[in-house]
């Protein structure tokens, strides 16, 4: 299936890997792209630029694939932190880069200069224009049916790809909700040019959390997750665990950040993560949960995925 997505990256099947924050390391990203997806590693997760570069090299140990590398920009972290991973990135010859979060505009330049293909996602179409104004190649639309952080305006995801298929001029890449080939023709059938998963690459064999989480979304159904962090303007989809009712339960009363961050704080998270404590700690899946129902490597998941595409397009066609 080709897509100006798939030309742009040089992948085989329109469907990218979500940054998942610590979950984004060179282990699953390098079978994303093996199997002929664009895998992420996530640069928050390597805050050490030595362990970044070698996790750069890791994921080029692996497969010669083309990969992504995610930076979530936050507005207190300075911008020298941003820019030295960017120079590793082109020492290494990674050179596609996807941004979330505060404006990208003074990195722009740089990416213009080195060469890089950039992925900006947004959260509106407003936002998705401007990217595509700043000079985008592609933009990636997240629904609010997403795991992690979605837009504060809590727009359903079909009507954000449509809008922005219709509104941009670089292509879509269609977020929140997707797992299977009829999600992709869906998005397809709305204008996107491909989805971006994240979810569903969690319940796969090569992610690196405990088995217990992926049993979780395996029995999941998608009213299992929760809105949190609301008071912290910090929104984000996670599921319905005890560490997550007790967040809500300590907003409800007021609790300052700080009190906060001693049930939602990443340390906590990447050791649930570790030890296989689900309720233990925030962990963030999208609605999609529902529609997930084993775990498979991830050249079985992107092949059936296909598969089911082309089925379901076929049907499409004799209605």
């Amino acid at each position: 299936m080709k897509t100006r997505v798939t030309e742009i990256l040089g992948i085989k099947y329109p469907i990218m890997q979500g940054g998942m924050q610590v979950l984004g390391e060179p282990g699953l990203a390098s079978a994303v792209s093996e199997a002929g997806g664009l895998g992420t590693i996530n640069a928050a997760t390597f805050p050490d630029y030595d362990e970044f570069r070698e996790a750069i090299r890791e994921v080029k140990r692996r497969t010669d694939k083309p990969f992504c590398v995610n930076i979530s920009l936050i507005p207190d972290v300075p911008h020298d932190t941003y820019f030295n991973q960017l120079e590793i990135m082109v020492e290494e010859g990674a050179h596609i880069v996807e941004t979330a979060g505060a404006n990208p505009r003074d990195f722009v330049p740089f990416f213009k200069d080195h060469g890089f293909t950039w992925i900006h996602k947004a959260p509106t179409v407003k936002h998705a224009l401007k990217g595509q104004e700043l000079g985008a190649d592609i933009v990636t639309v997240v629904g609010y049916e997403v795991g992690g952080h979605p837009g504060a305006d809590e727009l359903c995801g079909n009507v954000l790809v449509h809008h922005a298929a219709q509104a941009l001029d670089i292509p879509v890449l269609a977020a929140g909700g997707y797992v299977d080939g009829q999600g992709l023709i869906a998005a397809l059938a709305l204008g996107a040019e491909g989805i971006t998963m994240g979810t569903r690459f969690v319940a796969t064999k090569e992610c690196c959390c405990h088995e217990n989480f992926k049993q979780w979304i395996v029995g999941a159904n998608e009213k299992d997750t929760k809105i949190i962090q609301r008071s912290i303007h910090n929104m984000m989809r996670a599921a319905n665990n005890a560490a997550a009712r007790k967040c809500l339960e300590m907003e409800a009363q007021g609790a300052t950040l700080q009190e906060l961050m001693t049930v939602i704080a990443g340390r906590i998270g990447r050791e649930c993560y570790k030890t296989g404590d689900t309720d233990g700690g925030i962990f963030p899946v999208g609605q999609a949960i529902g529609l997930i129902e084993d775990i498979p490597s991830c050249a079985d998941l992107l092949e059936s995925i296909m598969k089911e595409a082309e089925e379901t397009r076929a049907r499409i066609a004799n209605i």
